[in-house]
């Protein structure tokens, strides 16, 4: 078995006297897709966000590449390579995709100027890599489809040497044909090594895109399995009571 991307064990995560997080453990491998489920309030987000830098853990220990590391904000988590991609996607729609990409990290020329060419160049490269074609780098996000935007955003993280990516939601009020472009990019990914974890309140997106599913309740893990090993309406269930279902073995973050 490789070893995984990331490791998060124990985690633990008190907001007053609430326990949002109690004993969690996940992990993630090379070219995997995890999604989280569960209700909100189940701790799913807290979870992400600790591992995103926006929050700091209580207790327990985060592991990238088999090495203990601390993410204390979101610089630190890129610095071990996890990125972030938000429901909102955190674009700038009256700019086109060079300038998205580069947004606070631009490239200058020796003379302090933008280097415009050597910009649109890596863009081209990155979703080249992705395998997106745009009609046009100089278009403006805000006039691209919601797919488009979703691979200037992944475009963005794996520039700058993401190995790990947080995607949350990234299929939210798409039409078919867009979340089938977002599925592909999600398979190019995973082709390419990267490990994602998957929040999703859509379970037929979490049965297609994932290896593995991380149901959570009341600041719990209550179980993890490889998506071929259970039905939605197993998942579905643990996700309402709690518990896992009947005949099954809890693979424990197991591939």
């Amino acid at each position: 078995m490789t070893q995984p991307l990331v490791e998060m064990r124990g985690i633990s995560k008190h907001f007053g006297g609430v326990v949002a997080l109690e004993d969690v453990t996940v992990n993630l491998f090379p070219g995997e897709v995890v999604g989280l489920l569960g209700h909100n309030g189940a701790g799913k987000s807290t979870l992400i966000k600790i591992l995103a830098g926006a929050h700091e853990p209580d207790g327990g220990q985060i592991l990238v590449n088999g090495q203990p590391v601390r993410i204390d904000s979101p610089r630190a988590a890129r610095g071990v390579g996890i990125e972030t991609i938000y429901q909102t996607l955190a674009l700038a729609d009256n700019l086109d995709a060079p300038a998205n990409l580069f947004l606070g990290r631009e490239l200058r020329t020796r003379f302090g100027m933008l280097d415009d060419d050597r910009m649109e160049q890596a863009t081209r490269a990155v979703l080249d890599r992705l395998k997106i074609k745009l009609r046009s780098l100089k278009m403006p996000v805000g006039q691209m489809s919601g797919g488009q935007r979703q691979a200037i955003a992944i475009g963005r993280a794996i520039h700058f040497e993401a190995k790990i990516l947080i995607m949350d939601e990234p299929c939210a009020a798409l039409g078919p044909e867009e979340t089938a472009m977002v599925g592909n990019l999600v398979k190019e990914l995973k082709r390419q090594g990267i490990g994602i974890f998957l929040i999703s309140h859509d379970m037929h997106d979490v049965f297609d895109l994932a290896d593995r599913v991380t149901v959570m309740k009341g600041g719990k893990v209550v179980g993890t399995y490889r998506t071929s090993d259970v039905s939605q309406d197993d998942v579905l269930a643990m996700i309402i009571s709690g518990k896992l279902p009947e005949a099954q073995m809890d693979l424990g973050g197991g591939r």
